[in-house]
């Protein structure tokens, strides 16, 4: 059922403790990890708490989940200091929604990747 633990999903064993991570921010609706295969300085993950296999689904189904899953990729990016003009070592950063296993998507769980800290090419492919 949507929004429910998935017994094999990796990101819900981390919601539930069962699975370490280096946790970063932890709120009542969501989790900011860091990635375990950075592709920039800074590389977070920020997942909801409950279960949507991708971002779509999960804005269908809960858009105020959505939306604290997106503020908290803002929050994340003050805290490591890579908002545009804060002084810190990025000058911005990119949140990016990976949907399907053609796009890169490798667990099953909605997530936001907060990538900063160094330059970042577009088009990103």
């Amino acid at each position: 059922m949507a929004g429910e633990p998935q017994a094999d999903c990796l990101f819900c064993k981390i919601v539930a403790g069962e699975v370490p991570a280096t946790v970063v921010r932890d709120t009542e609706t969501t989790v900011a990890f860091r990635d375990i295969n950075p592709q920039a300085p800074t590389h977070i993950l920020v997942i909801p708490k409950a279960h949507y296999p991708d971002a779509v689904s999960l804005a269908a189904a809960s858009p105020q989940l959505m939306a604290d899953v997106v503020r908290e990729t803002g929050e994340v990016a003050a805290q490591e200091k890579i908002v545009p003009g804060d002084g810190g070592p990025g000058t911005g950063y990119r949140v990016v929604f990976n949907t399907g296993s053609g796009a890169g998507q490798t667990v099953f769980h909605a997530h936001a990747h907060v990538l900063g800290g160094r330059g970042l090419e577009w088009p990103p492919g």
